[in-house]
C-alpha cells in the first residue's frame, strides 16, 4: 500500500523548524530597519547646537589641524572627531544630515544587537520585544540625530555585553573573550565614562557564578580591554574636555534619570503625558519584579546591573566632580528595553495590548517633540534663517559665548559673505575649539569699516562660560557705543539672542 508523505515533507515546501527559523532571522531585521527608519526621519529638522557645531567644525579641518586640536584639547571625543572627518573625506563635505547620519546607523546595531541578546537570554520573543522597543524609545531616536558619540557607546555596549554572554556559554569561548575585550576598548574610546558597563558586567558574573576559571578569564580579559584605553585617559587628564554643567546629584535624581531613559525632556511634552510613560514603564518593572521567579534568570543578571550599576557609579563620583549629566548614561537605555520586554514576555496578551495603548500617545508626542526645529538647546537654523531674510550686503556679524563663533565656520557657506568682526583668529589655527578675539583696537577698526552688523549672543551656556561669556559681550557693547551703533532690530530663539546695530548719524545709541 502507498503512503503519501506529509506536506512538510515534499520538496519546496519548508516544515515547521525551517519556517521557524526563516521568521526568527526576518524578525531579526524589523527592529534595526525600523531603529534607521525612525532615526533619519525629521534628521534635517532640528537646529545643529553647541555639541553638533562643534562636530561639525572639528570635522571640516584638515588632517592636521584635526590631529592638533586632539593633542591639545577634546582627545575622549577624538574617535568619533576622526570618524566624522572620515564621513566628510567620502562625502565630498559635511552637514548636518551627514553628520548625523552615523548616529543613526548606530541606533540601528544598538537595535539588532539588543535582538541578537534576547534571543540568547530568553528566546526569539524576548529578543524581538526587546530590539522593537529600543527602536521606538524617543531618547534612541533623539541620540540618533545627534552628531556625537553616544549612540556610538550605546552599540558598542550592547555588542559587549552580547560577547559576555556568549563567552559565558559558548564552546568557541576564547574567540568571544578576544571580542569582548576589543568592545570594551572601543566602548572606552568613544567616551571613558562608558566603561562603567565594566562595574556592571563584574555584577552580573557574581550573579550567575558561571566558576572561577570563566570568571578569572572574564575579569583578565576586562582588564586587557580596559588597559587598551590608558593611552587615552593620561592624555585626556592633561587636557580639558568640552564638558558642560552637569546637575547635582539629588534624591530626585534617580526617577529622573528613569524618566529622561523613556523620553529625553523636551520641553514640548506635557507633564502628564511624561508621567503615563513614566508610571506605566514602572508598573511594568514591577511585573517583572513580582513574576521574577518565571523570567529567565540570565536576562535579569544582566539588564538588572546594566541599568543601576553605572548610574549610581557616576552618581558617587558627581558628589565631588559633578559629572552626572544623563546623556552619558545612554548606554544604559538598552538594559531598560531589555528588563521591559522581559516583563512583556510574562504577561497575558491583553496586558500587553493595555499597555501599549497607555504609552502610545506620550511616545507619539515626544517623537514629533524632538523633531521641532527648536528642539535643541540653540536654534542656529533660526539665526541663519534671520539672517538670511533682513540682511543686506556689506553687513558683518560678531558672536558672543563660547563655540558661537563656530558657527560661522561651521556653516560657512550661510556666512560665505558676512565677516565675523570679533574673531582675530580661527579655532582650526589655533588647535582649539574657540576662536582668538578680536583685541579692542582690531574691532574698533573692523567696525569703523562697516555700517551694520548682526550680533549673534548664545545664552545656553556652562557656568563658567556664561560669565566669560558676559564680558565679552560688553566688551563688544563698549565698542559698539564708541563707533556709534544702535540697535534697530532684535530677535530671540531657543538659546540664543539676535541684534542687528546700526550705525547711528548721531553717535548715540537707542535703548
Amino acid at each position: 500500500m502507498t503512503t503519501t508523505a506529509p506536506d512538510s515533507d515534499l520538496p519546496g515546501i519548508p516544515d515547521a523548524s525551517t519556517r521557524r527559523v526563516r521568521w526568527t532571522r526576518a524578525a531579526g531585521w524589523v527592529s534595526p530597519a525600523l531603529a534607521l527608519g525612525l532615526g533619519l526621519w525629521g534628521n534635517t529638522i532640528p537646529s545643529a547646537w553647541t555639541d553638533e557645531v562643534v562636530t561639525i567644525d572639528v570635522a571640516r579641518r584638515s588632517w592636521p589641524e584635526l590631529m592638533e586640536l586632539l593633542g591639545r584639547v577634546d582627545a575622549v571625543h577624538g574617535l568619533h572627531y576622526v570618524l566624522m572627518y572620515l564621513v566628510g573625506q567620502l562625502n565630498g563635505g559635511l552637514n548636518e544630515f551627514l553628520a548625523r547620519v552615523p548616529s543613526a546607523m548606530a541606533v540601528a546595531v544598538a537595535a539588532a544587537g539588543l535582538t541578537r541578546l534576547g534571543r540568547l537570554l530568553g528566546g526569539p520573543r524576548l529578543g524581538l520585544y526587546a530590539g522593537l522597543l529600543l527602536a521606538v524609545l524617543p531618547t534612541a531616536s533623539r541620540y540618533a540625530q545627534e552628531a556625537r558619540s553616544f549612540a556610538f557607546v550605546m552599540a558598542a555596549a550592547v555588542l559587549a555585553t552580547c560577547a559576555l554572554v556568549k563567552a559565558l556559554h559558548s564552546q568557541a569561548r576564547g574567540r568571544w573573550l578576544a571580542g569582548y575585550a576589543v568592545l570594551l576598548a572601543l566602548l572606552g574610546w568613544f567616551n571613558l565614562l562608558g566603561l562603567l558597563l565594566a562595574p556592571a558586567h563584574t555584577v552580573t558574573l557574581a550573579l550567575r557564578r558561571p566558576g572561577r576559571r570563566i570568571v578569572k578569564r572574564l575579569l583578565l580579559t576586562q582588564a586587557a580591554g580596559i588597559a587598551a584605553v590608558v593611552p587615552l585617559l593620561i592624555l585626556a587628564s592633561a587636557q580639558s574636555s568640552a564638558v558642560g554643567d552637569a546637575a547635582p546629584v539629588t534624591a530626585g535624581t534617580p526617577f529622573s534619570y528613569f524618566t529622561w531613559l523613556l523620553t529625553p525632556g523636551q520641553d514640548t511634552l506635557p507633564t502628564t503625558l511624561k508621567l503615563l510613560l513614566t508610571l506605566t514603564a514602572l508598573t511594568t518593572l514591577t511585573l517583572l519584579v513580582a513574576r521574577r521567579h518565571k523570567a529567565p534568570p540570565l536576562a535579569l543578571a544582566v539588564g538588572a546591573p546594566w541599568l543601576t550599576v553605572p548610574p549610581l557609579l557616576l552618581a558617587v563620583v558627581s558628589l565631588g566632580h559633578p559629572l552626572f549629566a544623563y546623556r552619558y548614561l545612554l548606554f544604559c537605555l538598552p538594559a531598560l528595553a531589555l528588563l521591559l520586554a522581559t516583563a512583556a514576555t510574562l504577561t497575558t496578551l491583553r496586558l500587553r495590548v493595555l499597555f501599549v495603548v497607555l504609552v502610545a500617545v506620550p511616545l507619539a508626542s515626544s517623537h514629533l517633540a524632538i523633531r521641532q526645529e527648536d528642539s535643541r538647546p540653540w536654534d542656529t537654523r533660526a539665526v541663519i534663517r534671520t539672517l538670511r531674510v533682513h540682511d543686506a550686503p556689506g553687513d558683518a556679524v560678531l558672536f558672543s559665548g563660547a563655540r558661537c563663533g563656530l558657527i560661522a565656520t561651521a556653516f560657512k557657506e550661510a556666512f560665505a559673505n558676512r565677516p565675523d568682526l570679533g574673531r582675530a583668529q580661527t579655532a582650526a589655527v589655533l588647535g582649539d575649539l574657540n576662536h582668538l578675539p578680536a583685541d579692542p583696537d582690531l574691532l574698533q577698526q573692523r567696525l569703523a569699516h562697516t555700517s551694520r552688523v548682526w550680533r549673534v549672543n548664545c545664552n545656553h551656556l556652562s557656568s563658567a562660560a556664561r560669565q566669560a561669556a558676559a564680558r565679552a559681550t560688553a566688551a563688544q557693547e563698549e565698542a559698539l557705543i564708541h563707533a556709534g551703533f544702535s540697535p534697530v532690530y532684535h530677535h530671540s530663539v531657543r538659546g540664543m539672542d539676535i541684534t542687528l546695530e546700526q550705525r547711528s548719524t548721531t553717535g548715540q545709541r537707542a535703548h
